[in-house]
């Protein structure tokens, strides 16, 4: 069975296969509103079968393709007078990723390097501490972030996604009260993806030693991709088999409890839109159909 995945946009749910993509988001008016796209080819070629080279580019993808289809969402969802340009949308997110590199990986390495200098803990303790911190860091955002009204809303349609693709997976058929029966935690969820990228940082730095501060700032940097490549290795690998295995279901549940954070129970309407992603999605890897989708006049569909 084909590895589908998503992500909650605003008002909406993308879903995406292996050569496309299909969003649904619904507009003011009440209305699903849909829109698909093929995926470029880089998502079908060679290298996205390279074991760890696969996961920097997912990483890459969240990023870049994930951005874009939040801007649109959010101009099909709003009025006029809300529209967002998806340049400025993406200057957001490169400011985003700054501050979330620098809090999140930054400040826990300089605060455990300081500490490590002033009270000699060692490199193995060192980076326990700054692993914690950035557990910590992680944990605490995600929570605040979540009380946001509107947040929640988005969190929302996140166990939406969640709950139709378990729905899919478990052969469930694909309607909203069907749907509704299935839980809102998925073990290939980025949410996931993030728990295991800090708890696999601390091994990795580990490894390096003790170094100066400024080095060991430059290195959490410059080693981000490689430990990401192994947490998305690690996340594939423990969703192939953890229905096999009691132990990798065990090792898994910090992963799933996480996602407390980042879902909500979603309401009928939510699942709809959902389901009307998905099985847009369906259509078009199957062959069924193909892009028919039109860009919106009032909708900037740039990169």
């Amino acid at each position: 069975m084909p590895a589908y995945g998503g992500q909650a946009v605003i008002e909406g749910v993308m879903m995406r296969g292996k050569r496309f993509l299909a969003m649904a988001v619904r507009d003011p008016h009440g209305q699903i509103q849909l829109h698909e796209e093929e995926l470029p080819a880089i998502y079908s070629s060679k290298w996205m079968r390279v074991p760890f080279l696969r996961g920097i580019l997912a990483l890459w993808d969240s990023l870049s393709l994930g951005t874009r289809m939040i801007s649109l969402s959010a101009n099909i969802s709003g009025t006029d007078d809300e529209q967002i340009d998806s340049k400025s949308m993406a200057l957001v997110t490169v400011l985003s990723l700054v501050i979330g590199v620098a809090v999140f990986f930054l400040l826990p390495a300089f605060v455990a390097g300081w500490l490590d200098k002033h009270f000699t803990l060692g490199p193995w303790w060192s980076n326990v501490i700054e692993g914690v911190l950035r557990l910590f860091l992680l944990i605490a955002y995600m929570a605040l972030v979540g009380q946001m009204k509107d947040i929640r809303r988005v969190y929302a349609y996140h166990g939406a996604e969640h709950k139709t693709i378990n729905a899919y997976e478990a052969n469930v058929a694909l309607t909203p009260s069907e749907t509704a029966k299935q839980s809102t935690q998925h073990p290939r969820c980025g949410t996931s993806f993030m728990l295991t990228l800090a708890l696999i940082s601390v091994l990795v730095f580990s490894l390096l030693g003790p170094m100066p501060i400024y080095w060991r700032l430059i290195s959490r940097i410059l080693m981000l991709p490689l430990i990401a490549g192994i947490a998305y290795e690690y996340i594939r690998w423990v969703a192939k088999y953890m229905d096999d295995s009691a132990f990798l279901r065990w090792i898994i549940k910090p992963n799933l409890a996480l996602q407390k954070l980042t879902t909500r129970e979603p309401s009928e309407d939510m699942l709809e839109v959902a389901i009307a992603a998905f099985n847009r999605l369906l259509e078009l890897e199957e062959g069924k159909d193909t892009v028919k989708t039109p860009a919106r006049p009032d909708t900037d569909l740039s990169a």
